[in-house]
């Protein structure tokens, strides 16, 4: 542990700012295409309903742990842990190394956006070669390779676009360089600075085009599944179907547990710059208050828009890239507004918000790893930026350049590419192990009093005291356990989920 980068620990300007600060953090990409996915697959309004009740319990206690241990030991994940209890000191490590690993390929995926934007504001096309088989004058099949031009709103651009030689690279590049120029200019100047604008504008614009969705024809029935629990779809063959329901439940903790940056070192870190007169309880409960309502208004935008072109069902069961860079464009294009086309400018303004959300979280992951460093080593915070911006940059290349057709895109591992692999293998696996053991950490090795004794030091009780106790020690740590096991055994093809 470095006693130097310990006592000059930077802080947020108050309250507010850290608020802000770990709301941006936890609204990221996952809310935006990943909630609405979900909701859709899991029946709608009882998703919904789980996830509130996962939020305000389990996200609750794992998020109040990890602010308290960051304030209270002034230092990241990879020290805290040790700081408190050498014996600990892997698991330090392990939230630490999963940031590592998901900011290259999320700067890239922020790149993906940032393409998006630049074809939608300037009416960009891409050239996609396509192998097709016609048949000569003899009669004899013939194998040619034709130029297509596709535009933005064509399901084919996004093959176009991770096929490109350069510009996945270029793009996620330009992303990264975006997000290093926030933590260079420091936890105030940078960080915090720019949330005050980012988060106001993304609130705005969310609520912009939700408002716009509910106006086209058909959209109300997307909104009744959204809002409405209907447990019919839970009844098969005349009896109540539990294995869905327990699915349903599983889903909606996994959605929690990405969305709030559980267990990557995050709120650690940012809870080591909040202040001692801050309240942890008051500040925990706003943060999910702002992240669930943009997960909120993420279906409220995309769920009422599948419905209104009458295939709502099939939209809505692609995820990742085939929902947000396929599926999504091809509805912004026959969207209008006075029965006046709208698409394109729709569309800029859609991307744009999805960019404030991937920056908000990539800020934090890099801030993350910056902080480490410092943390590990002592270097100046200069120096360690600088190391993270060319560590990202250069581990970004595979997965920029690995995705699809991309000129990596033979390069598999396990049935994945680079790209996928480390998604996999940092959500699905290392982070419900992260929570469980912090779960461990906090409950067992050194006594809930830990936490609940940093929680009360701004001098108010800790209302959630009897409460927080049962969901450390008990029900957290098995709801990990259950989620961790379930995603190995999906993994591994047991069952589906």
């Amino acid at each position: 542990m470095n006693l130097h980068s310990r006592k000059s620990r930077p802080s947020w300007s108050g309250q507010l700012a850290f608020i802000l600060a770990a709301a941006a953090s936890a609204i990221g990409l996952g809310n935006v295409w990943r909630f609405p996915y979900l909701a859709a697959q899991y029946g709608g309004g009882l998703f919904l309903l789980i996830y509130v009740l996962m939020v305000v319990t389990l996200g609750f206690t794992l998020m109040t742990t990890e602010v308290a241990i960051g304030r209270r030991t002034r230092l990241s994940g990879m020290e805290a842990f040790s700081g408190v209890h050498r014996g600990w000191k892997p698991l330090g490590w392990l939230v630490t190394l999963i940031p590592v690993i998901i900011v290259p390929y999320y700067c890239v995926i922020g790149g993906w956006i940032l393409k998006y934007i630049f074809a939608y504001l300037f009416n960009r096309h891409l050239a996609l070669e396509k192998t097709v088989e016609t048949v000569s004058a003899t009669g004899e099949p013939v194998v040619e390779t034709v130029t297509e031009i596709v535009h933005v709103s064509s399901p084919d651009f996004f093959s176009a676009f991770i096929a490109h030689p350069w510009q996945p690279a270029v793009f996620g590049s330009v992303f990264i360089l975006f997000s290093m120029w926030l933590i260079f200019s420091g936890v105030r100047k940078g960080i915090e600075r720019s949330n005050k604008i980012m988060m106001p504008l993304l609130f705005i614009l969310a609520i912009v085009i939700s408002v716009f969705a509910l106006f086209q024809p058909g959209a109300l029935a997307g909104l009744k599944f959204y809002l409405l629990p209907n447990l019919s779809e839970y009844v098969k063959d005349g009896s109540f179907d539990f294995v869905r329901l327990c699915k349903t439940c599983l889903g909606a903790m996994g959605q929690m547990f990405y969305s709030l940056s559980l267990a990557m070192g995050i709120m650690i870190t940012y809870g080591s710059y909040m202040q001692k007169t801050d309240s942890i309880e008051r500040s925990v409960r706003r943060i999910e208050i702002l992240d669930t309502l943009v997960a909120f208004l993420a279906g409220l935008m995309i769920i009422p828009i599948a419905y209104a072109l009458g295939n709502g069902p099939e939209v809505m069961q692609k995820s990742g890239p085939g929902l947000l860079f396929v599926a999504l464009p091809q509805i912004f294009t026959k969207m209008t507004l006075f029965g006046l086309p709208f698409g394109r400018l729709l569309g800029a303004i859609f991307f744009i918000l999805v960019f404030f959300a991937a920056a908000t979280s990539s800020v934090s992951l890099l801030e993350t790893v910056v902080a480490s460093i410092r943390d590990r080593t002592g270097v100046s915070r200069r120096t360690a930026s600088i190391l993270t911006l060319v560590y990202t940059l250069l581990m970004a290349l595979p997965s920029a350049l690995g995705y699809g057709h991309g000129p990596l895109g033979g390069v598999i591992v396990h049935g994945m590419t680079f790209l996928d692999l480390c998604d996999y293998v940092t959500n699905n696996v290392m982070m419900p192990i992260a929570a469980f053991f912090t779960c461990l950490f906090v409950g067992w090795a050194v006594g809930s009093r830990f936490v609940e004794e940093e929680v009360e030091y701004d001098g108010h009780p800790f209302r959630a005291k009897v409460f927080y106790r049962v969901m450390i020690r008990w029900i957290a740590p098995v709801l990990m356990l259950i989620l961790f096991v379930t995603f190995v055994a999906s993994g591994l093809g047991y069952f589906s989920i």
